[in-house]
């Protein structure tokens, strides 16, 4: 799939969610950032924004099979890996799948389940399997997790550790939509037959396969290497920052811009492209100080004060003239 083809697709997904969820461009834009960047998002936002039906009109969208698993405090790692079970009549054990054998798998209030479960949870995103009674199951391709999780209420919660935290490409929030918005979702609740908008299948799998494979194609300077590095190596030495951005949280920069690349339909990346992802996909990795918390100081705002503060590389006008346009 070129660059063209890939744009394009990404559009149609967009516009086909759109019809669905109530959300800004913006949030849409970061789910398929995460599709791009062959990544995972983390939806963190209250009760009745539109999480769920957000991962399932992707889903469907994509044309790829779709399962929702409800973290929960005694959910086992059984529950969402599989296990085996003993036919009686062969006299042998079977593997039952679990229903994280999806392609778009939808963990629902993440931070409920204990952290045994969270840690079986964390092979798959990590591995791309999971791994029960020492035998090693490959997961579908592509795998793609959506997990969600309530920011305000914290009661009976296991906070996710930051290496669970870390796995994820992206962490954004749908936030209320606007006036124009919620007027919209009760006018679609008047009509008791039309209560669940309908999502129409875009792509395939094969397509999402070439798809994700699209933003290899695009170009990187070196000094837009030198300009995402320093970015993150700028988080570690933040007087707020306890812990600052991983080199795998730079690779995941990396990855995340080339995606937005593909997105604004360009061979190329730019400054732009850089600032444009930076917050969704630093700030959830960077720990806090204690004094950040008393100066009221956030992750998104060490990360708006980095890129104030690291110099910008100059991007020549017909800089990626040259750029490939993708390949199949």
């Amino acid at each position: 799939m070129d660059l063209d083809d890939a744009t394009a697709a990404c559009e149609s997904v967009r516009a086909e969610v759109s019809k669905a969820v109530i959300a800004d461009e913006r949030f849409l834009e970061r789910v398929l950032l995460g599709v791009l960047a062959r990544g995972h998002v983390l939806l963190e936002d209250v009760p009745g924004t539109g999480k769920t039906l957000t991962a399932r009109s992707v889903a469907t969208a994509l044309g790829l099979s779709f399962s929702r698993v409800q973290f929960t405090p005694d959910l086992l790692p059984a529950d969402v890996t599989g296990t085996n079970v003993f036919d009686e009549r062969e006299g042998t054990f079977e593997f039952s799948e679990g229903p994280i054998f999806a392609n778009v798998v939808l963990a629902d209030e993440i931070n409920r389940a204990p952290p045994k479960t969270q840690a079986a949870l964390l092979e798959a995103m990590e591995e791309r399997q999971v791994t029960v009674d020492g035998e090693t199951h490959a997961l579908p391709e592509p795998f793609f997790v959506i997990a969600t999780q309530n920011p305000v209420e914290s009661e009976g919660t296991f906070p996710l550790p930051e290496a669970q935290v870390d796995r994820f490409a992206v962490q954004t929030e749908i936030g209320y939509p606007d006036s124009k918005g919620e007027v919209e979702l009760l006018r679609r609740r008047i009509g008791r037959e039309a209560r669940s908008p309908s999502v129409e299948q875009v792509l395939d799998r094969a397509s999402v396969t070439a798809l994700r494979r699209a933003p290899e194609t695009v170009r990187v300077d070196d000094d837009l290497l030198e300009y995402v590095a320093e970015v993150s190596r700028a988080t570690r030495e933040h007087r707020h920052v306890e812990v600052g951005v991983s080199p795998r949280g730079t690779q995941r920069l990396l990855e995340a811009v080339r995606a937005q690349a593909v997105l604004s339909g360009r061979g190329f990346v730019t400054p732009d492209d850089v600032k444009r992802v930076a917050e969704p996909v630093l700030a959830h990795r960077i720990v806090l100080t204690p004094d950040a918390r008393v100066d009221e100081a956030t992750a998104a705002d060490v990360v708006a004060d980095v890129l104030d503060r690291v110099e910008v590389p100059t991007v020549e006008a017909d800089s990626g003239a040259d750029a490939s346009d993708g390949g199949e």
